[in-house]
């Protein structure tokens, strides 16, 4: 006798078999099994679902396809598990099969079942805990912080000053969790695979290495299984990683901390463009585990939620060991020479610290040598054939290469457009500040006389296996006097020898037309200053350095007083005056083409049959407009923007909407995608 089972598989985006499919089973399989079954000539990956099998159109028994065979020696994914991956379908506008097996390890779901047995038994028992690390002493703020988490349901937001002790919370959190239940496990995410050896390296330290694990996008596929099998298994205690990792499965799960919370990488931009911290918060309250969101310069959403109480907010005003944080300096650059890029003070005072053999860091969030090559005597400019962006001159390798697309060509002899041979750079890039720093400070000599050492630490100088790792051990180690970066070293990275900061050139967020610039910025600036004066030692002494133009501009005032709760305040006065997030609830509908006219009739059909949905009355859809970057690798993009003041009726718009989407076909369309919560506007 067989039984009818209800599986998901991974299926393309809006397509007609988004939901679960039936199929016949000679033995009856607990929902959550994964299993193996044939979708048209193909054998996939499925996972049994909780939805009853069949329905008005289903096909008779002897019809189905049966399936394969389950994947033996595998628990079955948990029912909090299957509804953390319905609610994030639902929610996000995808299908199930898309959401549930994007989040398995790939090479799981190429396995069979002999394959995974043998993956298994390589696999064995778990080895034996190293002897816990010895803690360092409390400071006041840590030990009510950690009281408070005790006592409460949370959620939690940690709001502690950069190096305040924010990661012993969390290893203390995860302590306290292990000792109450041996059996429980810890989910701790970071916003980049940058960050995640030097946490793994502590957490590491404090619980030895057989209790923790990694997963991000960074890991080759086979350390990816294997680092979900310990977890899904229970043989891991703590997971580190990614986004990507709020989908591992934890059976036991009892605590998520989600570090730096504020960062933008939370939010996933391709497939289901998920928010991990929203999340995480979600999961939390499904599985009864307490969350933990830390930064020092929370997201608006969570300080907003603070204020409405959904969250509770503990405070870390002071740094361990009795550091302060640095003071700032605004440079006013009208008052410089035209095209200076390093003022003398400036200068000077980075030359005081080699010569006292401390170190510097200076930040320009954009990476290559120069955004743009123009020529001096016609209109030419390295525009990108494939996009409507420039491509970035790299001068390391002679390359012209475009960030959005990756078309690379040499840089030509001469003017393409007018064979002029003097072509030059436009702006800086952190190749350029290197290269300039090293001209400017080539007389400088370090404690041993040796002559200064500079250092760029950006997505280009690390894209090397062990390339990062190298470089940050060179800055320990205090090899490196100056180090040139964009945003990857300003946050997370606990540089004990930094005593200056510089941030070169952060005008260009002031007056952006995103009204996020602002935010993002206040956060990287604070971030960026809270790498100095880390030691004790060297805390009086130590400072950040803002050249700007625009130096009466109220971030810069907050910025100076490290006064993160005015920012936010006067932020969310002007949000809730504008009725912008999170006073308001957005979606984007963005659409792909081959030419700008077929994405916008695309959007303006779409926006012409919405009137009459469900939730309609409550949701404003706006005009189509195209991208800011509207072409990339050939291919047109635009979108269109609808904002609600309720949720659950954008909610309820975007579900009755997606039948509507999927029935509209113009010729030349590519994809279509709906952003729910978008970042980038």
């Amino acid at each position: 006798m067989s039984c009818l089972l209800s599986v998901i598989v991974a299926t393309p985006a809006h397509s007609a078999l988004g939901g679960a499919l039936s199929y016949r089973s000679e033995l009856p399989l607990a929902p959550g099994t994964l299993l193996r079954v044939p979708l048209g000539r193909r054998e996939v990956c499925g996972v049994a679902w909780d939805e009853a099998p069949g329905g008005p159109d289903a096909l008779a028994p002897a019809q189905l396809k049966e399936i394969l065979g389950p994947l033996e020696g595998l628990p079955p994914l948990s029912a909090a598990w299957r509804e953390l991956v319905a609610f994030t379908a639902s929610y996000y506008q995808r299908s199930l099969g898309e959401v549930a097996l994007a989040a398995l390890p790939p090479q799981l779901r190429a396995l069979d079942a002999a394959q995974l047995a043998r993956r298994l038994a390589r696999a064995g028992p778990a080895a034996a805990a190293a002897p816990v690390a010895s803690r360092p002493e409390l400071t006041p703020d840590q030990a009510q912080a950690l009281e408070t988490i005790a006592q409460e349901p949370g959620p939690f937001l940690l709001f502690g000053a950069t190096g305040s002790g924010k990661t012993e919370v969390y290893l203390r959190a995860v302590e306290a969790l292990l000792a109450q239940d041996p059996g429980a496990q810890a989910l701790v995410l970071v916003p980049e695979i940058n960050l995640t050896p030097q946490l793994q390296a502590r957490f590491e330290e404090r619980f030895g290495a057989p209790e923790v694990v990694a997963l991000h996008s960074g890991m080759t596929n086979p350390q990816r299984l294997r680092s979900w099998l310990a977890a899904h298994l229970g043989r891991a205690r703590i997971v580190l990683g990614t986004r990507m990792a709020v989908f591992a499965s934890l059976p036991q799960l009892g605590l998520i901390v989600v570090d730096e919370e504020h960062d933008p990488s939370y939010k996933q931009q391709e497939g289901a463009r998920y928010s991990a911290r929203d999340l995480a918060v979600y999961r939390g309250r499904l599985e009864g585990a307490k969350v933990i969101l830390g930064s020092a310069t929370p997201s608006l959403e969570s300080w907003h939620a603070c204020d409405r109480g959904r969250y509770r907010v503990l405070e870390m005003p002071t740094r361990v060991g009795a550091g302060a944080l640095p003071a700032v300096r605004i440079v006013n650059m009208n008052h410089q020479p035209r095209g200076t890029l390093f003022s003398p003070p400036l200068l000077a005072a980075i030359g005081q610290r080699v010569a006292r053999g401390e170190q510097s860091l200076v930040f320009l969030n954009r990476r290559g040598y120069a955004p743009v090559l123009a020529c001096t005597a016609c209109d030419w400019r390295s525009e990108c054939s494939h996009c409507s962006a420039f491509r970035v001159y790299h001068k390391i390798d002679r390359t012209l290469r475009c960030h959005h697309c990756g078309f690379t060509e040499r840089v030509p002899r001469a003017c393409p457009s007018c064979g002029n041979v003097d072509i030059a750079p436009l702006g800086r890039g952190t190749e350029r500040l290197e290269e300039q720093l090293a001209e400017l400070l080539g007389d400088l000599r370090r404690p041993d006389g040796e002559p200064v050492r500079i250092a760029r630490m950006d997505a280009d100088s690390t894209r090397l296996k062990g390339a990062l790792e190298q470089q940050l051990a060179q800055v320990h180690s205090g090899e490196v006097d100056v180090l040139v970066g964009t945003q990857m070293v300003t946050k997370g990275h606990d540089f004990r020898r930094i005593t200056l900061v510089a941030a070169v050139n952060p005008d260009g967020s002031l007056y952006s037309s995103d009204f996020r610039a602002p935010e993002r910025l206040f956060s990287l600036l604070m971030q960026a200053a809270g790498r100095a004066g880390r030691d004790a030692a060297h805390a009086a002494a130590s400072e950040m350095w803002v050249q700007t133009f625009s130096p009466e501009h109220p971030l810069f005032g907050a910025l100076k007083r490290h006064d993160y709760p005015a920012f936010a305040g006067q932020q969310l006065r002007e949000r809730e005056q504008a009725a912008m997030p999170p006073f308001a609830f957005q979606a984007l509908l963005r659409a792909e083409a081959r030419t700008q006219e077929v994405a916008q009739a695309f959007l303006q059909a779409a926006a012409a049959q919405s009137a009459a949905l469900a939730g309609a009355s409550h949701v404003v859809v706006y005009s189509p407009v195209p991208m800011t970057v509207q072409r990339v690798a050939n291919v047109e993009r635009s979108q269109l923007l609808l904002e609600s003041s309720s949720r659950p009726a954008l909610q309820a718009f975007l579900a009755a909407w997606q039948p509507v989407l999927q029935s509209l076909r113009m010729k030349g369309l590519i994809r279509w995608a709906v952003d729910v919560d978008p970042l980038v506007i």
